[in-house]
């Protein structure tokens, strides 16, 4: 199977699908909170992902893919970050549809503070096994390295208000982790990409899905839905005005 043909098939149509069940009721706030996190994926995934292909942590097969190259990576794996993002903000279009939101919300500053401390230290330990640990922590390692620190402001910014729409970030996330890493399977039994055995941990599902490719998918997942939501939540439109009113500077949402 093509890159190409993967894409097709696997992203592209559950857009479609999801666009034409969701589509008409999106307006443009959530169009411009999807051009928002398409940018930030292609600006912030670029160069880990380069450096992934440089040092063949994965790898492309050059009969499955167009040989069209940006830095180390083919054009397809851009348009697999711009798809991803698109394909689970209409997903989470879609399940936020089916939460009626409670109107109890009360600001947590402890939740937020508690949230940002765990995160930041885990991204220390996994900061120091990327660069100490053995190699075959390597691509775990790496994506905790890359991924973490975007989510640090997120913590800070409206860990409560995640919490406080929990089952909805916690479906809009599982549903597509969870497709998205069937789907991996297709593509790493049909030689699309392939995984360093030498640079992995060794705990495949299905004798073939690495743990860490899962652990991509939930990540990135991650970092879409809760942007998502913190952007579009009635809950973070005060904390963004007071942070405006201060020419944003500053936490004004941690006072």
């Amino acid at each position: 199977m093509t890159y190409s043909g993967f894409l097709l098939s696997f992203i592209f149509i559950p857009i479609l699908i999801l666009f034409l069940l969701t589509g008409r009721s999106a307006g443009r706030p959530f169009w411009t909170a999807v051009l928002i996190h398409v940018i930030l994926a292609l600006v912030y995934t670029t160069p880990w992902d380069n450096f992934l292909v440089a040092t063949h942590v994965w790898f492309y097969n050059p009969k499955l893919v167009t040989g069209i190259v940006f830095g180390q990576v083919p054009i397809e794996e851009y348009s697999f970050f711009i798809l991803q993002t698109i394909l689970a903000g209409l997903w989470w279009h879609l399940t936020s549809k089916r939460f009626s939101e409670s109107k109890d919300f009360r600001p947590a500053k402890a939740i937020r503070l508690i949230a940002f401390v765990a995160t930041l230290i885990l991204w220390m330990v996994f900061t120091f096994l990327f660069f100490y640990g053995n190699k075959h922590l390597t691509y775990l390692s790496i994506t905790l390295f890359w991924a973490l620190p975007a989510m640090l402001p997120q913590m800070l910014f409206g860990a409560d208000i995640l919490w406080h729409h929990r089952k909805l970030v916690s479906l809009a996330i599982l549903v597509p982790v969870a497709y998205l890493s069937l789907t991996d399977l297709v593509a790493l039994r049909a030689t699309t990409w392939s995984i360093s055995p030498a640079q992995t941990i060794g705990i495949l599902f299905f004798g073939i899905l690495p743990i860490e490719e899962i652990a991509f998918f939930f990540l990135t997942t991650i970092l879409i839905v809760f942007g998502m939501t913190l952007l579009l939540s009635d809950e973070s439109l005060p904390r963004l005005c007071a942070w405006r009113s201060k020419n944003f500077k500053g936490f004004p949402w941690l006072p």
